[in-house]
């Protein structure tokens, strides 16, 4: 890297932006024993993750040279978390592909926004805030404990085991054939979790891990 003469390793990652988004996504990183470059244009968000990630640095993202001169072109994957100013966004983006990273992932505040960055070369388009009013939205108007749903109309979900289903296996059970969905695994509470198997026993009080098309997890859940 340019900024301490240190080539970056295959698991760096820079993150231009350290507001919320980008700032949870670096400090998850660091977590799980990545390099991190952050870089923001503000001295005071830079001053407040100086002790916590790898390198942290105050700069103008949509800067071609600034980047350049931090080495940003030997990171294999890049992180902008800028959302509120659109046009910085799209410009750091723009920087970025430029500069030559493979591999870059943006936050995205709206559709139209989320269509731009991938015209100018975001791989990987993340639209946190409607991801997790869809969530939500899900969560309140179902059983469902946790819920997540995949571009393609798939959805994973963690629903409490129906009464019906209490004492028995899940080949008994015949959830797949009676709702469409498939039992991932089941938790009891003080028991470690369980690969679904077809003579899995389902007790009173166990979660289930499930599968399937959306308004199938949904029908499932509609019944627990």
């Amino acid at each position: 890297m340019a900024s301490n003469g240190k080539t970056p390793g295959s698991d760096s990652v820079v993150v231009i932006g350290l507001g919320r988004f980008g700032g949870q996504v670096a400090d998850s990183l660091i977590r799980l024993g990545h390099e991190v470059l952050g870089i923001d244009e503000s001295a005071k968000i830079v001053a407040e993750w100086s002790e916590k990630l790898t390198h942290v640095v105050q700069a103008d993202a949509t800067d071609d040279d600034a980047l350049r001169q931090l080495g940003v072109h030997e990171f294999a994957r890049a992180i902008v978390g800028i959302g509120s100013n659109i046009e910085a966004s799209v410009l750091t983006v723009l920087a970025l592909t430029e500069a030559g990273v493979p591999e870059i992932w943006a936050k995205a505040i709206s559709e139209k926004h989320a269509k731009i960055l991938t015209a100018v070369g975001a791989q990987h388009v993340v639209s946190p805030e409607a991801a997790m009013g869809e969530r939500v939205a899900h969560l309140i108007t179902s059983k469902m404990i946790d819920f997540i749903e995949f571009d393609d109309g798939f959805a994973i979900a963690k629903i409490r085991a129906p009464i019906q289903t209490h004492g028995q296996t899940l080949s008994q059970a015949g959830l797949r054939t009676r709702y469409g969905i498939t039992v991932v695994g089941v938790k009891r509470t003080g028991h470690d979790f369980d690969f679904a198997l077809p003579d899995t026993v389902v007790h009173p009080g166990a979660l289930l891990i499930v599968a399937g098309h959306t308004d199938q997890v949904e029908r499932f859940a509609a019944v627990t």
